[in-house]
């Protein structure tokens, strides 16, 4: 990065790391969008929406721009028509999946504190709920 480029940056100010680490990871799509591709390794847009059902194109797309922004993810854009485009998780976004894991059983283990759950994505086999068509042009 340039110098310039380094001076038009906006700072980030953070209270401790505890703040940092939820200001990257936090929010209701983030740690589903880091599950499934930690547990898949690459996926492409079509298969993130359909395995989060809930999620707008545009929150999605708002979310994978910010992981690859924070490095947690790569996109790759192959050069060909239509234009495909894969997410894989990073070494560094790896690193986050087993804090992911035992933030799971915390739930479990607290009786998901009373919440209905609408998904349970840690006690399921992710693969079971996509099937990985490469053929199919939507994905």
């Amino acid at each position: 990065m340039n110098e310039k480029n380094e001076k038009n940056k906006k700072s980030k100010e953070a209270i401790c790391e505890l703040e940092v680490t939820f200001g990257v990871i936090g929010g209701k799509w983030k740690p589903l969008i880091l599950w499934f591709l930690g547990e898949l390794t690459t996926l492409r847009f079509g298969q993130l929406q359909h395995l989060i059902p809930d999620i707008t194109h545009k929150i999605l797309t708002k979310q994978l721009r910010e992981l690859e922004e924070d490095q947690l993810i790569e996109r790759k854009v192959y050069a060909e028509v239509p234009p495909k485009v894969e997410y894989s998780i990073t070494d560094n976004g790896k690193e986050i999946i087993p804090i992911l894991g035992l933030m799971c059983d915390w739930a479990y283990k607290n009786n998901y504190f009373g919440y209905d759950l609408k998904y349970n994505m840690c006690d399921v086999n992710i693969e079971d709920l996509l099937v990985l068509d490469n053929t199919s042009e939507h994905l």
